[in-house]
């Protein structure tokens, strides 16, 4: 079984905030892009997860991180396992518990809207559902859509965060990487962001004259007044 790192963005902060790894580095290792890695850094993404440190969980040895600091262009590397375990064949959809099967509309519509690269056999895989339900869920045409309400299946108790990295990371693979426009980390350019700074003192010119020119006109009404009590 090829080694997986275990709950990628999780790690991804972790060395972010622990560690003077480079974008890249943490990126390369983490299968995330230098992009995403960034916008960790900058509090713009994963504002929400936990960090996993990666040394305690046996996936990297802290010298393998010492060696990655000292070298930007050196790429980490997975430690090895100290314990083989059989990769399991199941076949067919997940037996879901009947007390959970009244979430699994939930569960699927957060898959839909968090990870809308993953293929319905592989939600059915997560979750134990139908490829009907999954459709009917997608173009709201489901019989409780009004209702339904995007739930992680993870904290519902559905499939495990494992599974669905592998999920993810299995579906991801082939895909072009996002590009900065995807993540929201484009710039304006200069000619644009020139027009609206010169815009913007031309308003307040204009807000300062006017108000300049309200304040003569009060002063103009009012002595004709300081006139009139001056001759009594």
């Amino acid at each position: 079984m090829a080694q997986t790192l275990l709950m990628p963005k999780a790690t991804a902060v972790w060395l972010v905030d622990n560690t003077a790894l480079s974008f890249d580095q943490i990126a390369q290792f983490c299968k995330l892009h230098p992009l995403e890695v960034k916008a960790i850094a900058d509090g713009e993404a994963a504002q929400g997860i936990k960090g996993l440190d990666p040394i305690s969980t046996g996936q990297i040895s802290r010298d393998e991180i010492k060696r990655g600091e000292g070298d930007v262009n050196y790429k980490l590397k997975l430690s090895e396992p100290k314990v083989r375990v059989p990769e399991s064949k199941r076949r067919g959809p997940r037996y879901t518990p009947v007390s959970k099967r009244q979430d699994r509309p939930n569960a699927i519509l957060w898959l839909v809207r968090n990870h809308p690269e993953l293929k319905d056999a592989q939600i059915s895989r997560l979750v134990g559902t139908t490829k009907s339900t999954i459709e009917q869920i997608r173009d709201r045409s489901h019989w409780n859509s009004a209702n339904l309400a995007p739930m992680d299946p993870v904290t519902l108790g559905l499939c495990s965060q494992i599974d669905l990295d592998m999920e993810v990371e299995k579906a991801s693979k082939g895909r072009p990487l996002p590009t900065a426009a995807e993540l929201g980390a484009t710039l304006q350019a200069a000619s644009e962001t020139e027009f609206l700074r010169q815009d913007a003192e031309e308003e307040e010119k204009e807000i300062d004259a006017n108000a300049v020119f309200a304040k003569l006109q009060s002063l103009k009404s009012d002595t004709p007044d300081d006139e009139d009590d001056d001759r009594f």
